[in-house]
């Protein structure tokens, strides 16, 4: 069955009531309407440290079960940096931890047009610093009895032109791309080859991305989300889809995947010029 808004609500209510919650934010498919009835229910917790992840424990066995755990903060890694796998009225309900005043330091740099990608397990390409203000600008608030969450968000509803800038002068990295990923074509390297494309492909969706003000949060159908943005190169997603269908062990066939890909940058170059104007 999984939660209803009003449950939800319910417990947001539960939660900001640990010493540390400052507030909650419903994200992913279900803040945007995406959502398939088996997908998860992700929860951002935005606290203050120190968190009382030992509450916060009893609280996730009071509505999940006794076997129900959190975890401590940072058990996950340095960017995704704990929360909880659990399952509530029958769905699957993801806690997860979000340090509030990293998320403002976080708005901070990406109003400068600093960001970098972070070693995350489970983030392939990396996270994005800026997913943070990401994450609360596209989410929606539960509970935030200070209003502290609102006024951050405030700030957010204009993507930060310096950042779309930042995004697509970093395009010369999927030019470079490229060029290392054509150094393995005779060796056959399929793999470094694929992880070469793997690295663009995500390096041109966060520029069209950025270059049309959309927020950009992860990996999980970025090339999707950027194919559908006004302005996109034609076909986006159906070529980047024959870019990997091409990559095996065959030179040839390397050296075709590449080809492709090389137009895709161009294009992406021209069309994200185009929408910075």
């Amino acid at each position: 069955m999984g939660l209803t808004d009003a449950r939800l609500g319910e417990l947001a209510e539960y939660l900001v009531t640990v010493p540390g919650v400052v507030g909650v934010v419903l994200g992913g498919s279900r803040a945007r309407g995406t959502h398939a009835p088996d997908s998860d229910t992700d929860l951002g917790l935005y606290y203050r440290g120190p968190l009382d992840t030992g509450r916060l424990g009893e609280l996730a066995a009071e509505v999940a079960g006794p076997g129900a755990r959190v975890t401590a903060t940072g058990e996950w890694g340095p960017w995704v940096d704990g929360g909880g796998w659990l399952t509530v009225d029958g769905g699957p309900v993801d806690w997860i931890y979000r340090d509030v005043d990293r998320v403002r330091a976080c708005w901070a740099d990406a109003e400068r047009g600093r960001y970098a990608f972070h070693v995350q397990a489970g983030h392939p390409l990396g996270v994005t610093d800026f997913s943070y203000p990401g994450e609360l600008a596209s989410g929606r608030i539960l509970a935030d009895p200070s209003g502290e969450l609102a006024d951050l968000r405030a700030g957010m509803r204009v993507y930060p032109r310096p950042l779309a800038e930042a995004l697509v002068a970093g395009l010369w990295e999927a030019d470079f791309l490229i060029g290392l990923a054509r150094k393995a074509v005779s060796r056959g390297d399929s793999a470094y080859v694929a992880g070469c494309l793997f690295r663009m492909a995500g390096v041109l969706a966060h520029a069209l991305h950025g270059a049309a003000g959309h927020w950009l949060i992860n990996e999980k159908g970025a090339v999707a989300a950027a194919a559908a943005l006004p302005g996109a190169p034609a076909r986006f997603k159906t070529r980047m889809d024959a870019v990997f269908a091409t990559v095996d062990g065959d030179p040839v066939r390397l050296a075709a995947a590449i080809d492709l890909a090389a137009d895709l940058v161009l294009e992406t170059t021209d069309a994200c010029a185009t929408m910075l104007r």
